[in-house]
């Protein structure tokens, strides 16, 4: 039995493996579909939107969606659809069609993931949630760090539809597999559409929802202007910035399955707040080690990424942990996932403006960090909060404490 919970939970990470290198391969494959279709560059990268924005917005909805008694065909369905998306990408012969296929598999990502990490934690004891969650995570940043430079290696000699093939193939293995394997899942509460998506009136969900989102503002954000920053005279000049990315990806995919061990033994709020206080230090000093040598600046970028992926681990605990009684917990953890996408929207047009009103290459990070030191505030003051709840004789001494 525990080797066939083992299995599910591999399989569900291969099916995030392909989602990870569906996410951010199109990006690379931009000049490819501006030469088959005939569309501009800034056309072109709205598939990337499109996916983004059904991926962020769908996913909690359909999620939701989902009847209480269906969670194992749903979770199965979704992967079809983001299966049978990508395959239909690599046959259509125009754009507009392309970009309805996006749409389709980011809908189907978004609900599986979410599915997928609760059906993980439904089929592990408790004690081995962690590991399970770092598994599926693990999957996902692998695929983007090493399946996406692999996927477009393929494109290159192939063509970018043999790319698809390959997302459309791994999502194929994993739903074969999951047929299988994947056990009969526990049926969430029985509830209305409006009733699910109110969770986001429960304070500890809010809580874990807008540290997410203040981590991928800073994080992503970053990320998405890394190169022109590197590129600063005061941060080394770097021209090919493809070492920092490789790093940044590494240090993600050991971060993502090192925190798992890890997230089973200390408790949740206190991980989150080390993780965002090592990703605040390692923003902030970003600017002081690529301005005494670029390569330095290899040390707290692989630390940023580490920590970056590993945080989504004890987060999407954390809210399965906190609707374990009263439900809800795959609508909490699609919710996270739409904070992630959310921030990182928010982070890249927030870097924009810094760099059109020229601030400089030291103001982004700076930014940043400033961005993750909130919500690692926001964390203690949550840490607080709980420790006087939980003890309220701390918070207090007289004759009515003894």
């Amino acid at each position: 039995m525990k080797h066939q919970r083992m299995a599910t939970v591999y399989l569900i990470a291969l099916g995030a493996f392909a989602l990870g290198m569906a996410s951010y391969v199109i990006a690379g494959l931009v000049p490819m579909v501006v030469s088959d279709f005939g569309v501009s560059v800034a056309k072109a990268g709205q598939l990337v939107t499109a996916f983004t924005l059904a991926y962020g917005i769908g996913s909690p909805v359909f999620v939701a969606l989902l009847p209480a008694h269906k969670q194992r065909l749903g979770l199965l369905v979704a992967l079809a659809i983001f299966t049978i998306a990508n395959l239909v990408s690599a046959l259509v012969t125009t754009y507009t069609a392309l970009v309805i296929t996006r749409i389709f598999a980011g809908v189907g990502a978004g609900v599986y993931l979410a599915m997928g990490i609760a059906a993980s934690a439904a089929v592990v004891p408790k004690d081995k949630r962690g590991q399970a969650l770092a598994l599926i995570m693990g999957g996902m940043a692998s695929g983007t760090v090493l399946g996406v430079p692999a996927g477009l290696m393929i494109a290159e000699q192939l063509g970018w539809a043999s790319t698809m093939w390959l997302i459309a193939i791994l999502g194929l293995i994993s739903m074969i597999g999951l047929a299988v394997k994947l056990p009969a899942l526990p049926a969430s509460e029985t509830s209305t559409l409006r009733e699910k998506l109110t969770i986001i009136k429960d304070m500890r969900v809010t809580l874990i929802l807008t540290v997410s989102l203040l981590a991928a503002i800073s994080s992503l954000g970053l990320y998405t202007y890394i190169a022109p920053i590197m590129a600063n005279e005061g941060f080394g000049g770097v021209s090919n910035i493809t070492p920092w990315l490789w790093v940044w990806g590494i240090g993600g995919v050991a971060g993502s399955f090192l925190i798992g061990p890890i997230a089973d033994r200390v408790s949740g709020p206190k991980l989150v707040a080390a993780i965002m206080l090592m990703l605040t230090v390692s923003l902030a000093a970003l600017p002081f080690t690529a301005g005494i040598n670029a390569w330095l600046a290899m040390v707290p970028i692989a630390i940023w990424g580490a920590v970056g992926w590993a945080l989504q681990v004890p987060q999407n605990n954390q809210l399965i942990s906190a609707r374990e009684r009263i439900g809800g917990g795959n609508v909490a953890v699609a919710l996270n996932e739409s904070a992630l996408y959310l921030g990182s929207a928010i982070g890249a047009a927030a870097g924009g403006l810094i760099f059109a009103f020229q601030l400089g290459g030291w103001a982004l990070p700076f930014a940043a960090a400033s961005v993750a030191g909130l919500g690692l505030l926001l964390q203690l003051i949550a840490l607080k909060s709980a420790s006087i709840l939980n003890n309220p004789d701390a918070a207090h001494c007289g004759p009515s404490s003894r």
